[in-house]
């Protein structure tokens, strides 16, 4: 493909140049490469290019020239630019790959899980991009953010393609859709989960967190599920409402198109009706039980057939690091959860009550470099809702473990029921070690990550479940 195919009239009076990858990384730069140079938060691309050139790229796209001796596609936004130009290079794959995206603050990854579970469930093949993990052509891999940049992203809606998917589900973060990263997609279906505090570092109001969710909504998909029981949602379904076809869905909004009723939820999951279904999910908890609606609505109107939703929904939505239990044989519950915003935390420790006949005791911390304004409103929560917490470390990052811990009790006002143990490891090994019969231990922040973060990028291998599941064995064996 040339350069003028690839970027347009905005490569006009360029030569008739074969583009073959494109890189946002000079590192990444072959034969037949064009580099973007992005201004980012700390370095600048441009400073990039001449190397980028060394190593093979046959033209630059820059807001500024630089006269390295390769034509230069010369544009107001070298980070918007990646999208479009990455749609057309590799054929424009979501106009045949059905792409379903999910946002919102919290439920984002259950959410998505679900949907595609119900549309392989239908006999459509369906890749995931997602936090835990991504899967293409039925096949699992590692993942690096929760949203790609564009350039990847499109590359790998075509892969899906290629290797079979007819569909796919993908989260979409806040920071991809304020940096252009979900650009160019032909969106089938978007699904709105909700928004609470979370990522103040990045955005600096909660108006500009939601003006980044809306983006999504803005592209116009081809249906749109708004969950209404949530504010921000409220106010999203009437602002989009005649650019893009609407379904609500709610719990207690007795308008929503689809309202979940006759809720009953244990352990080991939640009945309800809804949209004239009784449906079964093995996720616990209102806050499920609104993913669940979320999915519904969207496959439905994907074209899913309610008989296959009702028998694939029982077996579906099960997610690491979700609300997952860790057994080895204790007369009490260990849940680990990800839940890392006051919200999430609140929804988790309230699904989790009515699941302990004694004591709910609950361990978490908060992320170093991130929105300090919920450590304190965490550990209200925590404190209010659990009859114990222990406050412990996240992943730090650059900060002081035990300045973060100081920050969420801040917001504790009577602490005979808190404790603080900065040591992740030994904070879970003491609420195991307290755990009484019919007792429910929440572990939650991190979910499923693999490590723990600390100053420099330094990360270190850690796994709540592992480490919770180390905790029962040794005091089964002690």
């Amino acid at each position: 493909m040339t350069l003028h195919e690839v970027f347009g009239d905005a490569a006009s009076d360029s030569p008739p140049v074969e583009v073959s990858a494109l890189a946002y990384d000079n590192r990444r730069v072959g034969p037949g490469t064009v580099f973007f140079c992005v201004r980012g938060f700390t370095r600048d691309g441009h400073d990039f290019a001449a190397d980028a050139v060394k190593r093979g790229a046959v033209a630059l796209v820059v807001d500024h020239p630089l006269a390295l001796g390769v034509p230069e596609v010369l544009v107001d936004d070298v980070r918007a630019a990646m999208a479009p130009a990455a749609a057309r290079l590799h054929g424009d794959p979501t106009q045949r790959l059905r792409t379903v995206g999910v946002t919102g603050t919290n439920g984002k990854t259950t959410t998505a899980y679900l949907v595609r579970a119900l549309l392989e469930a239908a006999g459509r093949p369906t890749g995931l991009l997602g936090t835990v993990t991504s899967i293409i052509g039925g096949e699992a891999h590692e993942v690096a953010r929760t949203t790609p940049e564009a350039i990847d992203l499109q590359a790998t809606f075509a892969q899906m393609l290629a290797t079979g998917d007819t569909d796919c589900v993908m989260e979409v973060s806040s920071h991809a859709l304020a940096l252009g990263r979900a650009g160019a997609i032909h969106w089938s279906a978007a699904i709105f989960t909700n928004l609470t505090q979370d990522h103040l570092d990045f955005h600096p109001t909660m108006e500009d967190y939601y003006a980044s969710k809306r983006k999504l909504f803005e592209a116009r998909p081809g249906i749109t599920v708004v969950n209404i029981d949530d504010a921000y949602g409220r106010r999203l379904a009437y602002e989009v409402a005649g650019t893009t076809d609407v379904v609500t869905v709610g719990i207690d909004c007795a308008d929503a198109d689809l309202r979940a009723t006759e809720i009953d939820s244990d352990f080991n999951g939640s009945t309800f009706c809804a949209g004239g279904l009784k449906l079964r999910t093995p996720l616990p908890g209102r806050f499920n039980v609104m993913n669940v609606l979320g999915a519904v609505a969207a496959v439905r109107a994907l074209g899913v057939d309610d008989e296959t939703i009702v028998a694939a929904l029982p077996a579906a939505g099960r997610v690491p690091g979700r609300f997952e239990p860790v057994d080895a044989g204790q007369d009490f519950a260990v849940l680990v959860d990800y839940a890392h915003t006051p919200d999430s935390l609140e929804n988790v420790l309230a699904a989790a009550r009515p699941l302990t006949r004694r004591r709910l005791v609950c361990v978490f911390g908060c992320g170093g470099d991130r929105d300090r304004g919920k450590r304190p409103q965490m550990g209200e929560i925590s404190a209010r809702l659990a009859d114990l917490t222990i406050v412990t470390s996240d992943n730090p990052r650059s900060e002081e473990p035990g300045a973060i811990v100081e920050e969420i009790l801040a917001g504790i006002a009577d602490r005979s029921a808190t404790e603080a143990i900065v040591d992740r490891h030994a904070a879970i090994q003491r609420a195991v070690g307290l755990a009484g019969p019919g007792d429910v231990v929440v572990i939650a922040g991190k979910g499923h990550e693999q490590g723990q973060e600390f100053e420099a990028g330094r990360k270190l291998p850690f796994d709540d479940v592992q480490v919770a599941r180390e905790a029962l064995r040794a005091r089964l064996v002690a």
